[in-house]
């Protein structure tokens, strides 16, 4: 789908190379593809959903520090 391709590369091959996590990945992904999917609510929509996954990892490696004793 052309609003998952950027410039010279598909998004999944750059979070592939990148060897981004899950939650990473995704919100690559939806970063790359908000304001070229349909209306500008699915861009907000895109954007919301990066947010969401971008909160995710970021509560997960504080949940890792606080766990292995350095936060």
């Amino acid at each position: 789908m052309e609003y998952y391709r950027r410039g010279s590369i598909e998004v999944w091959d750059f979070i592939r190379d990148q060897e981004l996590t899950f939650h990473l990945g995704n919100a690559i992904k939806y970063i790359c593809r908000a304001g070229h999917k349909g209306s500008q609510l699915n861009k907000c929509e895109d954007i919301e959903k990066a947010i969401h996954y971008l909160q995710n990892e970021l509560h997960h490696e504080e949940n890792f520090l606080i766990q292995s004793g350095e936060g």
